[in-house]
């Protein structure tokens, strides 16, 4: 028995066409097509992040040519932030449904990111500084 010469792509692996900053998110594009309510898709963020990308900024999806901007949470319900997110990284979403909109949420917890950060404590003041941590990870 042969091993054939070719393999075909799982068709839940989506390619992102665009990523871009429009002032307050980080807005992955993906292709136009049927994103099916708890389904899982394997996201590949294709392009390069902004150099304007403010490192805060929520990442939103939207698909196609639609404007409808669809939130990339964490698996503990929390956004997505900009600096979480890498080029030429694939990431495990499952689509959530409601009547009126979605949002992709992450399976698992999302690789290290260079950027967590978090206040000592709350109430945030303006005289506390930030502090790296790794808590902000997933």
């Amino acid at each position: 028995m042969s091993c054939p010469n070719y393999k075909t792509l799982c068709p839940r692996l989506i390619i992102s066409d665009s990523v871009t900053f429009d002032g307050t998110s980080l807005v992955v594009n993906i292709p136009q097509r049927a994103y099916e309510n708890n389904e899982k898709y394997c996201i590949i963020v294709a392009q390069s992040i902004p150099t304007t990308t403010t490192i805060g900024a929520p990442v939103v999806i939207t698909i196609g040519e639609e404007e409808t901007q669809y939130p990339l949470l964490k698996n503990n319900c929390t956004p997505v932030t900009a600096c979480a997110i890498n080029t030429r990284t694939r990431y495990s979403v499952i689509v959530h449904t409601n009547i009126q909109s979605g949002v992709f949420s992450l399976i698992g917890k999302i690789p290290c990111s260079q950027c967590a950060v978090a206040a000592p404590s709350l109430p945030i003041t303006t005289t506390q500084s930030t502090t790296t941590t790794d808590s902000d990870n997933g």
